[in-house]
């Protein structure tokens, strides 16, 4: 078994591949704030859960953003399972060249996202991921990483919204608006954060397309796109699973 880790700035994702079939996957909080041996209980109890046998993992890699749970799961994962895993860097074999003014400023989920659409689609690609923050990274025709767009993500946005508007609710958003124009706060606020962000990509998408002066294929995952999609105009590939995708295909291009 090869098991993947993504480490976010709110959850870390991890997958187990059998054959490069994905067999599992699950979500935990990323913790600062945790130890080594602290992540080494919970891991073993979540990973035992889905009948993992330790013993008979191959290998593993990590993407993290957030630079101090690389060291300390890479650790953990050490002392669990005997092997050291694998960190995603710009120095790896990406399978593609990175055409930034700084290289090594680009986040490893963006360069994971990227391999994974490179090893799905043919290029020139427009990938977005939409996690804590919203992201779209831009592939060429020829295959390289060319730069791309930050954004703040919409759970933020909306949090940051009910935390400065005194009479506007925290919403969650699992019920999607059923029309643009809502008829009460809380519609009002879902309708603007999923209709914005679904036009917001749509946009986007366009202007690349007018940038390169050709059309693109356009890529997501990220657990809120699942919600923002349907209201998308543009055709959109949309796979929750890209990033642990991404880090099999690394895993594979570099063990």
């Amino acid at each position: 078994m090869i098991l993947a880790l993504d480490v976010g700035n709110t959850n870390t994702v991890i997958g187990g591949f059998e054959n490069r079939n994905l067999q599992f996957s699950l979500r935990m909080m990323s913790d600062r704030n945790k130890t080594i041996d602290e992540y080494v209980t919970h891991l073993r109890l979540l990973l035992s859960e889905k009948s993992v046998d330790f013993s008979n993992v191959e290998g593993g890699i990590i993407s993290s953003v957030v630079p101090e749970l690389r060291y300390v799961l890479k650790k953990a994962m050490k002392s669990l399972t005997g092997k050291e895993f694998l960190v995603v860097t710009n120095q790896m074999k990406l399978g593609m060249k990175i055409k930034m003014d700084i290289p090594s400023q680009v986040g490893a989920d963006l360069l994971v996202d990227a391999a994974a659409a490179l090893s799905l689609f043919p290029p020139p690609l427009a990938i977005f991921d939409m996690g804590t923050a919203t992201t779209m990274s831009v592939i060429d025709r020829e295959g390289n990483y060319i730069g791309g767009v930050i954004m703040p993500g919409l759970r933020l946005s909306m949090d940051a919204l009910s935390g400065r508007a005194a009479q506007l609710p925290f919403i969650n958003l699992d019920e999607p608006p059923m029309h643009l124009i809502g008829k009460n706060t809380v519609d009002c606020m879902k309708a603007g954060a999923v209709y914005s962000n679904a036009a917001m990509i749509d946009g986007l998408i366009e202007r690349v397309e007018a940038e390169l002066g050709e059309p693109v294929t356009a890529v997501a995952t990220g657990g809120l796109m699942g919600v923002v999609l349907p209201f998308c105009k543009r055709e959109i590939h949309y796979d929750e699973n890209l990033l642990l995708i991404g880090l099999l295909s690394l895993y594979e291009s570099n063990c």
